[in-house]
Parts: C-alpha cells; sequence; structure tokens
C-alpha cells in the first residue's frame, strides 16, 4: 500500500534492487552492492511523481520543493538549505548557461546526493558512514554527517588537495588518506564498508545519491520556464550527475513536462578516459586503462562502477563523450576566474570543452523556445577556494 504526506510525499516499501540477477534487498540489510554477482544496486518501489508546476511558487527554494519526486521526506534537522543555484550566461557565449552549483553549503553539487544519503542514514538508525571520494564527495557526507551526529570516515587519495583535507577534518570526519590510485582509495573504503552496522554512503554505489543529482535537473526546468535545454554538458568520472541528470530528465518526460530527452554531451580528462575510449568504440562497458595524472582530479575515475549504464544513458539522449587535455582545462579555468566565477580544475572542464569548440552546439533553441532559451547549460561544479589558484 502506498500513502503520502505533506506535499504528497510517498510511504511506501523501498528496495534495493540487482538489475543483472534480480535480487532485492531491504534497506536495514545497509547492501551496497549485490552479494551474488557484485553488481550496482538500483532503487524499486518508489513511483516518484512531479509536483503540480502551480504549487511550486510557494515553497521554499531548496532541492526539497520536488518533495513528491523524492524517495525521502525533507530531514529538517540535517538540511543546509542545499539547491536552487544560479543560472549565468557563459562570458561570451549568450547560448550558453552556466549552473553555479559550486555555490551549495559544502562548495560543490555533491551536497544533492550527500543530504540524501545521510538522510538514509539517519532513517535507519546507521552509528557509522563510510565514503569514498576524490574530496568533493566525501567533504558533503562529512558535513551532513556532522548535522546528523553520525561517525564518518572518509577514504580519500593522498594526492586530493590540502584545502579538501581540511575541510574533512574541519567537520570532524576521520579522514584517511590512502596511497596509489582513486581505485585504491575505493577498495580500501569498501573494505571498511563490509564491517557490521556500517552504511557505505557511496556516491557511486547507493542509488540514493542519484535521487539527489537529479533535482539539478529539476531546477533548470524551473529555472528555463519549463523547458530544457538542447543540449546538457556535464563532466564524467563515476557518472554521478550524469545519471542523475538523466534520471530527473526521464521523470520530467514520463510526466508530460518535456517533449524530449536533451541530448547529454559528458565530458572526461583525456589522461584518464576510459568511458570517451569505450564510446568511441561502440563498446557497452569500458576496458580496463592504466590512468594518467590530471588537474581534473574530480573526474579521474579509471574503473566507473556504473560504466555500461553510463554509456546506455548518454547513447539514449543521442549524446557523445569527448576529452579535454589539462592545458584545456588550465585556460578555461583561468578564464572563468578572469569572469568572476572561481571554480576548481575540475569544475571547469566542461567549459574547456565548449571554449575550445569540442562540443557541436545549435546556434539557436528549438523554435518551440522563448528567443532567449540557452543551446546548452554546463555546470560549475566545485569551488575554487578548495584547490590550486588558476594557471595564468
Amino acid at each position: 500500500m502506498t500513502t503520502r504526506t505533506a506535499h504528497g510525499h510517498q510511504n511506501s516499501v523501498v528496495v534495493l534492487h540487482c538489475p543483472a540477477c534480480d535480487r532485492h534487498y531491504p534497506l536495514p540489510d545497509l547492501a551496497w552492492r549485490c552479494a551474488t554477482c557484485q553488481g550496482v544496486l538500483d532503487l524499486a518501489g518508489f513511483a516518484p511523481t512531479f509536483p503540480d508546476p502551480t504549487a511550486l511558487t510557494g515553497r521554499a527554494a531548496t532541492l526539497w520543493r520536488y518533495a513528491e519526486a523524492l524517495p525521502l521526506a525533507e530531514p529538517a534537522a540535517i538540511t543546509l538549505g542545499e539547491g536552487m543555484t544560479p543560472l549565468v550566461t557563459a562570458p561570451g557565449r549568450p547560448d550558453v548557461r552556466l549552473k553555479v552549483d559550486y555555490l551549495m553549503p559544502t562548495g560543490s553539487f555533491k551536497d544533492r546526493g550527500a543530504v540524501m544519503l545521510v538522510a538514509l542514514a539517519q532513517k535507519l538508525g546507521v552509528a557509522r558512514l563510510v565514503a569514498d571520494s576524490s574530496g568533493n564527495a566525501g567533504t558533503a557526507i562529512a558535513a551532513y554527517a556532522a548535522r546528523a551526529a553520525i561517525a564518518c570516515d572518509v577514504y580519500v587519495p593522498a594526492a586530493t588537495s590540502p584545502g579538501k583535507v581540511a575541510q574533512l577534518r574541519a567537520y570532524g570526519a576521520t579522514v584517511h588518506q590512502i596511497p596509489g590510485s582513486r581505485e585504491d582509495t575505493a577498495d580500501a573504503a569498501a573494505e571498511a564498508a563490509d564491517r557490521p552496522g556500517t552504511l557505505y554512503a557511496s556516491h557511486v554505489y547507493n542509488p540514493y545519491f542519484f535521487h539527489g543529482t537529479k533535482t539539478y535537473v529539476f531546477e533548470l526546468w524551473e529555472q528555463l520556464g519549463g523547458r530544457l535545454p538542447h543540449t546538457l554538458v556535464l563532466p564524467v568520472g563515476n557518472g554521478t550527475l550524469v545519471l542523475g541528470a538523466y534520471l530527473g530528465a526521464r521523470e520530467l518526460l514520463a510526466a508530460g513536462l518535456i517533449d524530449r530527452l536533451p541530448r547529454i554531451v559528458a565530458v572526461q580528462a583525456a589522461p584518464c578516459a576510459p568511458l570517451a575510449q569505450a564510446f568511441r568504440a561502440g563498446q557497452p562497458v569500458p576496458a580496463p586503462i592504466v590512468p594518467e595524472p590530471t588537474v581534473a582530479e574530480g573526474i579521474a575515475i579509471a574503473r566507473p562502477a556504473r560504466g555500461a549504464q553510463i554509456l546506455e544513458a548518454i547513447r539514449t539522449t543521442g549524446g557523445a563523450i569527448t576529452t579535454v587535455t589539462d592545458d584545456q582545462v588550465n585556460a578555461a579555468h583561468a578564464a572563468l576566474a578572469r569572469a568572476g566565477l572561481y571554480v576548481e580544475p575540475t569544475g571547469a572542464a566542461c567549459w574547456a570543452a565548449l571554449s575550445a569548440g569540442l562540443i557541436d552546439v545549435p546556434e539557436a533553441a528549438s523554435s518551440r523556445d522563448l528567443p532567449d532559451s540557452p543551446s546548452a547549460v554546463a555546470p560549475l561544479c566545485g569551488s575554487g577556494l578548495k584547490s590550486k589558484p588558476p594557471v595564468s
């Protein structure tokens, strides 16, 4: 049976489901991957609905305004007002908008998913969280865990920028700096996550995270007057924003609020681009690669656990995956700063692809849209205060 609470939020039996072998796991089991095939888990038993657009007018300007479409009720004690970040015109490109997601409470878009994971932990009565991250997801989890008074261990690569490590420690998290690759960090966290009573607050494995990041697209739809741009340009490493945006766009389409899915063009750092290689080769899953160092540390993922889902989502929208060099990222990073937008290097990757002409964006929006409707939107994902200054 399904009932609804304030704003029409659902009370129903939600479980985790392995699409590969069709096993189901109750949420209190704290499963983070399939015990049979080690595959990723998705959410089952939740039927989102989008609120009546007329009802949005009087709601708070946070992501919780979309309560009917979220699998958890607003956690009043831990929310930091996350969501509804500004949309600004790109420098020199009136046809492109940039969504300033680094103005989230912890300085990155990862707050969208982190608040969902910590709210889930609070609901389940979990005493300890484990997370792994290149920095931003970990700091977001740590911040909301601090609000909820839940102990938090965060595993990060040893090379993570000092600003992010300092932020983690300020929130009271226990920080584990792991030598080696980003994958070595994930392996260490996975081992810790299997301890009894621990919730692996993984922005990769836990599907609740994507139900947070999908609000990026809901906000765009509102900010653009009830439509989405022709193209969403998104960074991709583990795919948390790509998969969330795809999920959100599909839900808007199912609700009849848009008439087509936006094309998703994902951007990878050239030194670590397994998804781009698989896309170009027509492969359904990315092959293992040996990553090289890159200034775009936040998307330097050699083994994306949801690689098959990411590739399917991009192909379904008629999109593509492109790569940018470190020189291109550095140039875009500096150019954004000179335009008043101070992001971390990873946050400049999408603008690097757009400003270098690597993405084919229509000159004008659809005739169904207003004349000033942008053809493309890209996010500015993380604050530059966490990273090294731009290279001049």
